[in-house]
């Protein structure tokens, strides 16, 4: 969206006009120049990839894509053959007086667009006048800078009346005629009152239109809990119904915090990869009812849909087990004709082979010990080091003496014979080991 429609009031760039580029007008808003990160100034922007080509046709097409504020887009006919280009600020027609915006799509894919919203070339639209000057630009300014003041006046009003409604934008019309208040609300609202104190206070002709709340939440903007901005004010633009069987088809958890988003309904996102899921589900057998082993009974838990693979558990155990899809049918076809396998563990032929082994609820916890707990300690004293090999590292060992008793030793005792050199040693050691401290416990 160009700075000028921007839902802050502009980002305080230059804007252009198409036909001086000398002149320029400052507008109020982020001041980030064009490349603020909050979506305004490129909400709901359409590529349009033919705009620099030349297209070899008769005439160029004569409707044009003119995009407001908020993100809102309609199609104006180019009765007066202008010379347009994308982001161009247009004076357009309107039921009542004229309004201003910034041309978004041109040429073929303007056809595309119409086709899509069923929208004939020969069904009467509203015309372009001219493009915007610069005297049009500052009315259409002081008009943007109206929108928010009016918007909080307007709720103290509506706490006063005691109306259930919540207001979300106001939008002055450039040539300030006419004010449009974008409104939600549950139940039915009487809002006469209300029109005629906005009629008094503003001097302008009043519109109430009520949006949906998925309208209302691209409008306001935000940060989805995927962490990028909201699919609905950046680029969607239809809001399908999305069921909650959408969540049961992708065995997501029934869990209304996680599903919802900012408006408070199911997120639009569920529907993105429901086809897929569903053609996926095809295959896969419906466990109504445990399957029937000698073991016991085993009840599902968990279905993996792409790699066709079930978990089953028994009543009395924590381990879960995988089977293949082609062999849960076949041990129901068993017990329909009252056969029964002999239990889960044999069954389990899945190629992968961290599948192989049953899933347990302590698993992380064991393997956590079996890490950090039966790992052993790496000895940090190099080879050279240790004591078995100190030895090495002092040289090469001298040869032994030849045991060579002297003639004058007296001889050696026989068995069986007390041996006194032996007895002397031995008193020694005992006595040293009498005198040594005794070690602490």
């Amino acid at each position: 969206m160009a700075c000028g429609q921007c839902s802050t009031g502009g980002c305080g760039s230059i804007i252009g006009l198409p036909q001086d580029k000398s002149n320029h007008i400052n507008t109020a808003g982020c001041r980030s120049a064009g490349g603020c990160s909050s979506g305004g100034c490129t909400k709901m922007n359409s590529f349009d990839w033919l705009s620099h080509m030349h297209i070899p046709t008769v005439e160029k097409f004569p409707i044009v894509e003119v995009k407001f504020k908020g993100g809102r887009k309609e199609y104006f006919k180019n009765t007066h053959s202008l010379e347009l280009y994308t982001g161009d600020f247009v004076v357009c027609e309107m039921p009542t007086g004229y309004h201003i915006g910034s041309v978004s799509m041109q040429g073929e894919l303007v056809r595309l667009q119409l086709a899509k919203k069923s929208i004939k070339e020969e069904d009467e639209l509203p015309v372009l006048h001219r493009l915007a000057t610069e005297k049009d630009l500052e009315k259409h300014t002081q008009a943007i800078n109206r929108d928010l003041p009016a918007m909080y006046r307007t709720r103290e009003i509506c706490k006063d009346l005691k109306l259930n409604l919540k207001l979300s934008e106001v939008e002055f019309q450039s040539d300030n005629s006419k004010a449009t208040f974008y409104y939600s609300a549950d139940d039915r609202v009487d809002f006469r009152e209300l029109i005629k104190m906005l009629a008094g206070e503003f001097k302008v002709r009043i519109e109430m239109r009520q949006i949906s709340l998925r309208q209302e939440a691209g409008r306001i903007g935000g940060l989805g809990s995927c962490g990028r901005e909201l699919c609905c004010s950046t680029w969607l633009t239809d809001f399908k119904t999305i069921p909650t069987a959408a969540a049961r088809y992708q065995n997501l958890s029934l869990n209304p915090a996680k599903l919802s988003g900012q408006c408070g309904r199911l997120k639009c996102c569920l529907n993105y990869e429901l086809e897929t899921y569903i053609d996926a589900i095809k295959d896969i057998p419906n466990v109504d009812r445990p399957l029937q082993t000698e073991k016991g009974d085993a009840t599902l838990q968990k279905t993996d849909i792409f790699r066709r693979i079930m978990w089953f558990s028994y009543p009395n155990e924590t381990n879960w087990y995988p089977i293949p899809c082609a062999q849960v049918s076949e041990i129901q076809r068993m017990n329909l004709v009252g056969r029964k396998p002999l239990g889960l563990e044999n069954l389990m032929e899945i190629t992968d082979a961290e599948l192989t082994k049953p899933i347990s609820i302590n698993n992380d916890l064991e393997r956590l010990d079996r890490k950090y707990h039966n790992k052993k300690k790496p000895n940090k004293k190099p080879n050279n080091l240790r004591p078995e090999n100190q030895q090495q590292n002092k040289g090469p060992k001298p040869e032994p003496k030849p045991n060579v008793q002297p003639t004058n030793k007296a001889p050696q005792a026989t068995e069986g014979a007390p041996n006194p050199e032996r007895r002397n040693k031995k008193r020694k050691k005992n006595r040293n080991n009498q005198n040594r401290p005794e070690k602490p416990s």
